[in-house]
């Protein structure tokens, strides 16, 4: 509790006593009408002296329709009318719902400022002579060598030089599981070094860092509002001055009528008291902090309100291919040597010819076959077909089908659908290899929970070949597919199913790096998957899941469902109570302390309702 709540709430014990006694000694001696206003003067002012200024200072600057000015006139009005106890227990149990109000604030915003302590407050800088300097992180530059002790902070994105660890990746993806790292691996700013003493070297500044990335979405996602906020803002301002003059109309009209004013006066007070907001103006907001923060927890950045329930009404989903619904690495599956050859010598061969690519293909030849291997003598690239090397003297050729009819080699064709890297020494065909880019672990079922919240149809976007596609597809349950795509033509294709989409019903897009930004920008929704390391994604993404898990899609729907039920929850509940007493108080069947229910009571039951996202 900061010390402004500790403040308030001693001021609301102080008072609470000060009106217990002044309220029994009423009940217990006869002192005259005019001590006891002084007396009760104490605790109203003890109490709610920040609400008169307030309301006076808003006043002052043309802001006159708010929750003060409402409290102000209704406890003043019940003074002068000689409700005493009332007055003062109005203003009592409005500050206790304020001071709730701040608790359950600040519980929410906590939720989220746990993942601005993902900033350092230092670096270790190393000189050429292994000398240490303790710098800032905005001071390291690109190529700094870092020193990280077991419990530092990794001020700024980089690679490991030496020494192995484990991180502890937890606020920034929400795995509890430490991640071990080794030389040559990537480190991300923001992760703990938990164990070992690494050396490392800084690949971006901290300006270009996932930290530095993460802290600016979080601090930027409340500018950001839901329909559903704005339509609350815009509402209590139509509403709270629609009230004051019903109120004014209410003690006006039948005291002229009844020549009663002391009793419409009365009723009209509380009419004042119910009509205040604050319930919904609060509890809404926080409803959609706290679903916010509580995704945050989990390593989904949701960038703002607006994009939270957008997620809601999401009934299409779709997806890049390789990358994010594969793994994005090939393997090999099979070998099919030709007659002659063994499986080991046609790996072999075909890893040494593409000793020197840098091709995934390539790195994927290689490892396949293991070991030391010695490069070709010569290598000559054919674009578009394959290599073509020298190797222990004999001409290879590794490469597509077309390489193999541009040399009028003789081959056996791949099954359909499979990526296949054809080999060939001196003009005969030793056989071929098939890779495979197989699918995420958990893409199946992550697609299978994505229906079970309500999402009915699953497209697949990729630049891939039509029969590659189609065997992903089917393995995953996607149900559309659109392959052999560029860039450009797969913003066109989710640009075509957004017009498709019904009014209410939204789309998001998942994709993986920097060539799915304009599409990610197209979608209702875009979704950048294990994009820490992509500067574009993180930038054109609308939410950010901070890891590679693709089942953290359906929690992210959930979340979004969960907050969106929650506030319809108290914008029903706090309109349907406060109506109600409205009606009451005008026709004298409700007092003062229903009244007082009926505004501070539903606020505090709404925010707790809202405060549930923040369950874990």
């Amino acid at each position: 509790m900061k010390k402004k709540q500790k403040r308030l709430l001693a001021r609301i014990v102080v008072a609470l006593i000060f009106f217990g006694a002044v309220f029994l000694t009423e009940k217990l001696t006869a002192l005259p009408d005019y001590l006891y206003l002084i007396l009760y003067l104490i605790p109203y002012f003890v109490a709610g002296y920040d609400v008169l200024w307030k309301s006076v200072r808003n006043v002052a600057h043309g802001q006159v329709f708010d929750e003060c000015f409402l409290m102000t006139v209704a406890t003043v009005g019940a003074l002068i009318i000689g409700e005493y106890p009332e007055s003062v227990f109005v203003m009592l149990f409005y500050q206790t719902g304020e001071l709730f109000q701040s608790l359950a604030v600040e519980k929410s915003r906590r939720s989220i400022s746990g993942l601005m302590e993902l900033c350092p407050d230092t670096a270790v800088r190393l000189g050429e002579n292994g000398e240490e300097e303790e710098i800032l992180p905005e001071e390291v530059s690109v190529g700094d060598v870092l020193l990280l002790r077991p419990g530092d902070k990794i001020p700024v994105d980089g690679v490991v030089l030496t020494g192995e660890s484990a991180l502890d990746t937890a606020a920034l993806t929400g795995e509890s599981v430490p991640a071990e790292v080794k030389p040559g691996d990537t480190l991300i700013s923001g992760c703990v070094n938990l164990t070992g003493v690494v050396r490392m070297k800084a690949t971006a500044e901290f300006g270009e860092s996932a930290v530095s990335k993460i802290l600016e979405l979080i601090e930027n996602a409340g500018a950001n509002k839901a329909k559903s906020e704005e339509f609350i803002t815009k509402f209590a301002r139509v509403y709270t001055p629609a009230v004051v003059l019903g109120a004014a109309l209410l003690a006006l009209i039948p005291s002229l009528i009844t020549k009663d004013p002391a009793t419409w006066c009365y009723r009209a007070l509380i009419f004042l008291v119910v009509s205040c907001p604050c319930a919904l103006v609060i509890s809404v907001p926080l409803a959609f902090f706290g679903g916010i923060g509580g995704a945050s927890s989990k390593g989904i950045l949701i960038k703002g309100g607006n994009y939270l329930e957008t997620l809601a009404d999401v009934k299409t989903a779709v997806f890049d291919k390789t990358g994010t619904l594969t793994r994005g690495q090939f393997q090999v599956s099979r070998c099919l040597p030709a007659e002659g050859t063994t499986e080991d010598a046609l790996r072999t061969l075909a890893a040494r010819a593409e000793y020197y690519s840098t091709h995934p293909i390539a790195l994927c030849l290689k490892s396949a076959a293991g070991g030391d291997l010695e490069p070709p003598e010569t290598v000559t690239e054919r674009p578009g077909f394959g290599i073509q090397a020298a190797v222990d003297g004999k001409t290879v050729l590794t490469g597509n089908a077309g390489l193999m009819e541009l040399e009028h080699i003789g081959y056996m064709p791949a099954p359909e659908g499979a990526t296949a890297v054809y080999v060939a020494a001196d003009g005969v065909f030793l056989g071929c290899i098939l890779l495979e880019d197989l699918p995420k672990e958990n893409a199946k079922a992550a697609l299978d929970a994505l229906k079970a919240e309500g999402v009915q149809t699953a497209v697949m976007l990729t630049g891939d070949r039509p029969d590659a596609a189609k065997i992903t597809a089917e393995r995953l349950g996607v149900n559309e597919v659109h392959a052999g795509l560029l860039p450009q033509d797969k913003v066109a294709k989710v640009d075509a199913l957004c017009k498709a989409e019904e009014k209410k019903d939204r789309l998001f897009f998942v994709g993986d790096g920097v060539n799915d930004a304009p599409v990610l920008t197209r979608a209702d929704v875009g979704i950048a998957m294990g994009a820490l390391g992509s500067d574009a994604a993180i930038e054109a993404a609308d939410v950010v899941i901070m890891d590679d898990d693709l089942m953290k899609l359906s929690l992210a729907l959930r979340i979004a469902k969960k907050t969106r039920r929650i506030v319809r929850e108290n914008v029903i509940f706090a309109l349907g109570v406060k109506f109600a007493v409205l009606l009451f108080s005008a026709f004298g069947l409700a007092n003062m302390w229903l009244g007082v229910l009926a505004d501070v009571g539903v606020a505090i039951i709404a925010i707790l309702n809202s405060m549930r996202m923040l369950r874990k």
